[in-house]
């Protein structure tokens, strides 16, 4: 007999909270960073290296006041810590700028573009006007001790299983240094990550479940990944607010906001939200108000104090740019070259008969268009995936070449005269693994695909010394005579065609 205790934890589980007696408010700020090859604000190519830096900085930031005339209360936290900070740098990599001792260059064009792309598809309102702002940062994260930020749109929204969910803002603004060591009074950072660009995406307070943050998580995702933007882990971070009002307490008011940060899986979103509500809800039970703060995720979905919350005394004018403007000629290009979402992409590549996880590979690799191309030459779904990634990688696997020198030889040029090749019946699908495994040896495609054709005079004295040792075969009888002994080097249809002349 099947236990039915699974199943009675999980129905206790969702009974114990009512999201609507609590007034669950969440909204999610997701930081996605963009692919468009160099920094933000200035020229340095936009990688993470391993190699041992060789430019070492050390500084103390201290807070200035914002806009406001108020210094912010999480700058003066920071503040109050007295860290030193440690920078790390790379000579050919880093420049002035990162060191904070040269002004920036003009917001990086192609960031902006990807930036207006992934606004126009959340349905938002781009401003043709902004302000680029200086957001103070105080826990060492940028050399300068403050970020660069710049409001690209607002008033968005996504549809939802039931309903639509605002997005309050667009933002692009440049990443923060990253950890490397962490101690009590030092914390180095290391200055490669500094100033790639990162769109930031906030929702309103609109989200009633955490099953339903995790499904709002998931359509920004599809939408980002849809766009020119950087993969793998640390590329995407996103953090989560949340308050909720007391069901029967001494206190009246509604929770102070709490924003969680620090984890990328959307996995852990649903326990996540749940440990916050009752860590909340406890605040309540002991006729108390929580602290608004910000707290740091761990990997069980519970949180810990990382600081005060921050607020709107952090921010003012970057004095080293003029006003950004957005021009309408810039966003009917952004509408004009908008990307297919990755979902319809899926289905689509789904309905020619290409598995999960080959359209995986496609994606993680980044040959959605070779493909595109190639399958515009011969209709084999399959063959061109294998062409793109199956075979590279397994002839990288059995010799002495590296799969990215294979890669650079096999352009999209070459390949598509592989394919023209096997269209015209020059050759057969049986012999382009090999073929690519030549190419990637360092022969030249022309001189191995007339090789691969062979000499077909040579072949037609063949076929015809066969007929007469061999009387009265069928003609698919002398076929697999002769394809079997040339290896498959001739064209299956040119060898038919000789064959149905001399019988």
């Amino acid at each position: 007999m099947v236990s039915s205790k699974p199943f009675n934890t999980e129905v206790k589980r969702l009974m114990e909270i009512d999201y609507n007696k609590i007034g669950l408010k969440i909204g999610l700020e997701i930081h996605q960073q963009l692919d468009s090859g160099r920094k933000l604000f200035c020229h340095c190519p936009a990688i993470l290296r391993t190699d041992e830096p060789n430019v070492i900085i050390k500084r103390r930031l201290h807070p200035v006041a914002g806009e406001s005339g108020k210094v912010d209360v999480a700058a003066e936290y920071e503040t109050d810590l007295d860290k030193e900070f440690i920078y790390q740098g790379y000579s050919d990599s880093n420049c002035l700028l990162e060191y904070d001792e040269s002004p920036p260059y003009l917001v990086d064009a192609e960031a902006l573009k990807t930036t207006n792309q992934i606004a126009l598809l959340l349905n938002a309102k781009i401003f043709p006007i902004t302000q680029i702002m200086r957001k103070t940062v105080l826990d060492g994260s940028n050399t300068s001790g403050f970020q660069r930020t710049v409001l690209i749109a607002r008033d968005g929204w996504i549809p939802v299983s039931d309903g639509k969910i605002g997005i309050d803002t667009i933002c692009l603004e440049e990443d923060s240094a990253r950890i490397i060591d962490r101690k009590e009074k030092t914390t180095v950072y290391r200055l490669d990550r500094l100033g790639i660009p990162l769109i930031e995406i906030a929702t309103s307070p609109d989200i009633k479940t955490p099953e339903q943050a995790k499904e709002v998580a998931l359509h920004i995702g599809n939408i980002l990944r849809s766009c020119k933007v950087k993969r793998g882990i640390g590329t995407i971070r996103q953090d989560i607010n949340i308050s909720i009002k007391p069901e029967k307490s001494s206190v009246k008011e509604r929770s102070k906001r709490v924003e969680l940060k620090g984890f990328q899986d959307p996995k852990i979103m649903v326990k996540t939200v749940e440990n916050e509500i009752k860590r909340q809800k406890a605040f309540f039970d002991g006729g108390e108000m929580n602290k608004s703060e910000v707290r740091n995720v761990l990997e069980d979905g519970t949180s810990e104090f990382l600081r005060p919350m921050p607020g709107s005394a952090r921010m003012y004018p970057e004095t080293d740019l003029p006003i950004l403007k957005i021009s309408r000629d810039m966003i009917n290009d952004a509408k004009k070259t908008l990307p297919e979402l990755r979902t319809d992409i899926e289905a689509e590549l789904s309905g020619k008969g290409l598995n999960q996880e080959m359209i995986k590979l496609l994606f993680k690799h980044n040959k959605l268009e070779e493909f595109k191309e190639l399958l515009d030459i011969i209709d084999n779904p399959s063959l061109i995936a294998k062409i793109l990634i199956v075979y590279p990688k397994e002839i990288a696997g059995k010799g002495d070449i590296k799969l990215d020198e294979i890669e650079k030889k096999l352009t999209i040029d070459v390949l598509s005269e592989i394919l023209h090749s096997m269209k015209k019946g020059k050759i057969n699908e049986g012999e382009i693994k090999g073929i690519i495994s030549k190419i990637a040896l360092g022969e030249s495609i022309n001189v191995i695909l007339k090789s691969e054709r062979g000499d077909m005079n040579v072949v037609e004295d063949r076929i015809i010394k066969i007929i007469k040792e061999k009387p009265g075969l069928t003609e698919h009888a002398y076929m697999g005579i002769v394809m079997n002994e040339f290896k498959g080097k001739v064209s299956g249809k040119e060898v038919m065609e000789i064959i149905k002349r001399y019988i």
